[in-house]
């Protein structure tokens, strides 16, 4: 799954998936579905827009099968994700819950960065 050597900090969790975040690597690994996958840090935020986008109401309320899932391979990756309506809602909670996790991480780091120069 996630390479052995590298130094993972869990960013959010639901009972759907899983956003890792590499220091190593400077990069996020999603694992959903079973399957974890390597996003870096620009591609992640993209992979984010991309299924933000997907038009949920326009599946549910058009009943041609060419409607009942998405199909999304994100840049710079090897994986094809299918997505059914029920998986796209699934996936935009957990990156809208991983996008505020790393954006309160990084207001914390500048509040103690600011109050440290404060201390000097």
């Amino acid at each position: 799954m996630i390479c052995p050597l590298a130094s993972f900090e869990e960013v959010f969790k639901t009972e759907h998936g899983v956003v890792y975040q590499c220091s190593r690597k400077n990069c996020y690994w999603l694992d959903f579905q079973g399957e974890a996958t390597p996003f870096k840090v620009r591609d992640f935020f993209q992979f984010k827009k991309a299924i933000d986008a997907m038009d949920v109401e326009l599946m549910l309320c058009n009943s041609s099968r060419s409607f009942d899932f998405e199909i999304l391979m994100p840049f710079r990756s090897e994986r094809i994700f299918i997505l059914s309506v029920e998986d796209i809602l699934k996936m935009r909670e957990l990156l809208a819950g991983a996008k505020f996790m790393i954006e309160l991480n990084s207001e914390i780091k500048n509040c103690l960065q600011s109050k440290a120069l404060l201390a000097i």
